[in-house]
């Protein structure tokens, strides 16, 4: 029995190790196709207008608080800052493929860098929209998007002195936080329209004051990095629940991404393409 016991045992945790691997991949590959998705209609919709100076455009889909005739510098700060959104969610997805971080090192490294930047200036840029500029429906919206900029501020700090440190096991923990909170924006339209699909639209109010909205405001950076926190965690501990119930959660929310990116390609982004 011992002699059993000892040769299936590997086999077992391969099995498994495969299962939570899968569903990993399975969920990134929905992420990628969704941010894809938003990265092209980011590109299309925002930057022709943007870089010829026709901000005026960018109110022919609803915005909080879009373009704005006289208010100069709340137009450059917002120009900006859908410039970043484009650059930030493709080079997420670059950042954290491990092919290219081992193939092509500088790749990494250089991209790395960028995001850095281009995560520290929108997290600094939705602060200041959001108390400067009033770029909120209600209080409980505009200290979910706090929150978020906090969390993003302070990963991307870890991240980079684990970085500098050598640290790289810590670095690739602190990188996946941060991917996960840096995608908030994204994760808020895929999760309206997720639930949406589901159930009609329930909870949503007209000034986003419903229940989802007030869920929402927290949950579209919160539940991200619950999820990431769980698949960090079923890695450095190998037991049998804990990466099997990680990887049933990775599949169902990869399901769920890839309804509710769908749904936003068809009702928020390529309407306005």
């Amino acid at each position: 029995m011992a002699t059993l016991n000892g040769s299936f045992a590997p086999a077992r945790s391969a099995r498994r190790s495969d299962w939570l691997a899968r569903s990993a991949t399975f969920c990134f590959l929905a992420i990628a196709a969704g941010q894809l998705l938003f990265t092209a209609f980011i590109l299309l919709f925002y930057y022709p207008p943007t870089l010829t100076g026709n901000f005026a455009a960018w109110n022919d889909k609803p915005l909080i608080t879009g373009h704005v005739a006289g208010d100069s510098a709340g137009n450059l700060f917002f120009a900006a800052h859908v410039l970043m959104a484009a650059v930030i969610s493709f080079g997420g997805l670059v950042q954290v493929v491990p092919a290219i971080r081992g193939r092509w090192p500088a790749v990494h490294r250089w991209n790395g860098r960028l995001y850095l930047i281009c995560a520290l200036a929108l997290a600094l840029g939705g602060l200041w929209m959001t108390w400067g500029r009033g770029t909120w429906l209600n209080y409980i919206g505009a200290i979910g998007i706090t929150l978020d900029a906090l969390l993003i501020l302070g990963f991307a700090a870890m991240a980079w002195r684990a970085a500098r440190a050598r640290r790289f096991a810590d670095h690739r923990r602190w990188a996946i936080r941060l991917f996960a909170v840096a995608s908030a924006v994204w994760f808020m339209r895929v999760g309206y329209m997720a639930w949406g699909l589901a159930t009609g639209g329930a909870g949503i109010g007209k000034a986003m004051d419903g229940p989802f909205d007030l869920f929402l405001a927290f949950a579209n950076s919160l539940l991200p990095l619950g999820l990431a926190e769980l698949y960090l965690r079923a890695g450095a501990h190998d037991t049998p629940a804990a990466r099997n119930g990680t990887a049933l959660l990775l599949g169902i929310s990869g399901l769920i991404i890839l309804a509710g990116s769908a749904g936003a390609w068809m009702v928020m982004w390529g309407p306005y393409i």
